[in-house]
């Protein structure tokens, strides 16, 4: 269709797209974790969906024919369950490799190009001894690790920081170097002194709540002896410092949020021991710890001149990336086609950024700079989740950031509003669209308004949808994040209604046809939200939690007091749990859930399901064998939003869908 050519009226909701549910599952390959090799070569864990959501680790391969190379061989997978989250599954020395493999949990060394992976630590039998965030040991030839240990009990592990010999052959009982706290992250080693840094907190805290910094000096047989913390201790202020990393001058930056609430750049002065800020803006240069190994920033290599890094800041719903002169303390922002970092990593005169924007699916760039190190001169994609996503661009809908009131005068909150949109189809002038109101997960997490084919599939069929950073989110600080604090079932779903009824009052979408979708977290909001207010017509819950309580006694070691501090009283775990007030239900709900899930156990869904069912509202459940806590096979991932549009359409959308999907039975429906 030329440009200029009269779109066709449809109503909105019925629009054929070409953006299917297969193409969203097939575009579902994420990355966890990036590091570059000796040779100055990006190298990255990728999710498969189409191998059933394995993990791989791969290599970037340069040159005229360019190619990427596969470095895990086929029997292996590159996922640690440390903290059930996982994360820092790998590091990299020159070309060689150690990575947790995850069917057994055992960490491997391998060198890249190599098919022969051969185990380091001990066969426990069973993923009982997890392993993640460890880096190589300059000093001792050892490689240095968070471990987690469930031997003695499942619910409570023991957490600590161990060694583990690289030395070949060897397969030894890892020395515990660390221990005694909660938590540990981030042990990182100084390459110019035997000394290491690491985080550590511990319950009720989250780390994002509240953790120290220290620093221990090792003895001549590498065993920690002094220790001294760097930050956290003072007790005139909170803070949560994260992210510690030596530069090659032997210098500890890390990130924290002390006074001003924002995760900003400070560097210790080991002098005269004082920790400095390097740079100061009510912006966020990290984010919540939920998986191991985060790189919000670094060092440029071989820079001797002027000390600088590559770091990135997330301030009013977009991200800024730039360099720090930590000497001058300027910022120098550089000018790239993302909207949303979340991983950086120094390579040779250029630097690697995992991101994202409104039109570029999470992708890894290169970004070269010039000889100076104050400019970029080349932006280069390495690697794009999805290759073929740029066919559909014609269809995209551009996110819309956006600030609306909430249930407190005067305050606001935070949304992405993406409008229908296709090239072909327009909606007729005398109706609005329906609009699908999106709950993130976490909660402590953020939408970022990035190119999701998931979202562009109800976009492009003619549907509104909002992705509403709810108070509590990421993103904006200390105080926005401790909105939800002993207010969680509150204030996301005030702000989830808020939201939808703004959009209604600014004529923006159809009232009447208001829909709430979630996983996870963002799945009990969703459940709060059709239980407990009147505002939407339908909803979908991805293994959604509904009852707090049973959520709270089956909770991991990681996350046991997190659901207390945003809850509150048993009381609250009542009144706050969907499942506890089924008869509030007063409008068709869709479920969707994985049978070996170890977060939301199985019969929250069917418990809501069957107390839906009996007081006669239409309802669905849909149940997947082998799938966990979040839906990692192509094929489910598809289904899933065939059948959650369908049921929409089918119950509150008054039009026919384009697609031929073969819809599932809704019971007190047909």
């Amino acid at each position: 269709m030329h440009p200029g050519a009269e779109k066709a009226a449809a109503p909105y909701g019925s629009w054929e797209s070409p953006i299917s549910a297969a193409a969203v599952s097939a575009a579902g390959k994420t990355v966890e974790g990036i590091a570059v090799t000796g040779d100055g070569q990006l190298l990255w864990v990728e999710t498969r969906p189409e191998e059933g959501g394995r993990a791989v680790l791969v290599k970037e391969v340069a040159g005229a024919n360019g190619g990427n190379l596969d470095v895990t061989p086929p029997e292996f997978a590159v996922r640690s369950l440390a903290q059930e989250y996982g994360g820092g599954a790998f590091a990299v020395q020159g070309d060689v490799v150690v990575f947790s493999n995850y069917s057994d949990q055992r960490l491997y060394k391998q060198t890249v190009g190599d098919n022969s992976p051969v185990p380091m630590t001990p066969d426990y039998g069973g993923s009982v001894v997890r392993y993640a965030d460890g880096v190589f040991d300059p000093h001792f030839t050892r490689y240095i690790t968070v471990m987690e240990d469930h031997r003695q009990s499942s619910s409570n592990p023991i957490t600590t920081v161990a060694a583990v010999s690289t030395s070949v052959g060897d397969v030894n009982e890892p020395t515990v170097l660390v221990s005694g706290n909660d938590f540990y992250a981030f042990p990182r080693i100084d390459p110019t002194e035997k000394r290491m840094a690491w985080i550590e907190w511990s319950n009720p805290n989250m780390s994002w709540d509240k953790a120290q910094l220290w620093v221990g000096y090792f003895s001549g047989k590498g065993e920690v002896q002094k220790c001294i913390c760097i930050a956290g201790e003072d007790p005139l202020f909170v803070e949560s410092p994260t992210e510690p990393k030596w530069s090659s001058k032997g210098e500890l930056f890390f990130i924290t949020d002390r006074q001003s609430g924002f995760w900003n750049i400070h560097k210790w002065d080991e002098q005269s021991n004082v920790v400095v800020q390097v740079y100061s803006i009510d912006a966020e240069f990290s984010k919540p710890m939920w998986i191991f190994g985060v790189s919000s920033y670094d060092f440029l290599r071989n820079d001797d001149s002027s000390q600088k890094i590559a770091c990135c800041y997330r301030q009013n719903g977009k991200s800024y990336v730039g360099l720090l002169d930590h000497d001058s303390g300027s910022f120098t922002k550089l000018d790239l086609p993302f909207t949303s970092v979340t991983n950086i990593v120094s390579g040779d005169g250029s630097f690697y950024v995992e991101g994202a924007s409104g039109n570029l699916p999470v992708s890894l760039a290169k970004v070269t700079l010039d000889e100076k190190r104050t400019m970029a001169t080349n932006f280069s994609i390495v690697w794009s989740s999805s290759e073929d996503i740029m066919q559909y661009t014609s269809y995209f809908s551009l996110p819309e950031f956006m600030e609306f009131p909430t249930a407190i005068p005067d305050q606001h909150a935070y949304a992405y509003f993406y409008a229908p949109h296709n090239h072909i189809f327009q909606g007729s002038s005398d109706e609005k669209p329906p609009l699908l109101v999106r709950t993130h997960g976490g909660p402590t997490d953020e939408a970022r308004g990035v190119l999701d084919l998931s979202v562009q599939y109800w976009t492009s069929r003619g549907w509104a949808l909002v992705d509403v950073n709810y108070g509590g989110s990421a993103g904006y600080g200390r105080e926005y994040r401790e909105r939800l604090l002993g207010q969680w079932g509150v204030v996301d779903v005030n702000d989830c209604c808020s939201c939808a009824t703004f959009l209604v009052e600014t004529g923006r979408v159809d009232g009447q046809r208001l829909c709430v979708t979630g996983e996870s977290a963002g799945g009990f909001t969703t459940l709060a939200c059709l239980a407990f207010r009147q505002i939407f017509k339908a909803g979908a819950s991805l293994y959604g939690i509904a009852d707090l309580a049973s959520l709270r006694a089956g909770m991991h070691k990681f996350e046991a007091y997190y659901i207390d501090n945003l809850v509150g009283n048993k009381q609250a775990y009542f009144e706050r749990s969907p499942i506890n007030f089924v008869e509030r239900f007063t409008c068709p709900v869709i479920l969707f859930q994985g049978l070996e899930d170890p977060v939301v156990s199985p019969d929250q869904a069917t418990t809501i399901y069957k107390a839906i069912k009996d007081k006669g509202l239409p309802v669905a459940l849909v149940e997947y064998e082998g799938e966990q806590h979040g839906f990692r096979k192509a094929e489910n991932i598809k289904f899933t939003l065939e059948q959650e549009m369908l049921f929409f359409a089918r119950l509150v959308g008054h039009f026919k869908v384009a697609d031929d999907i073969t819809p599932i039975k809704i019971d007190n429906f047909d």
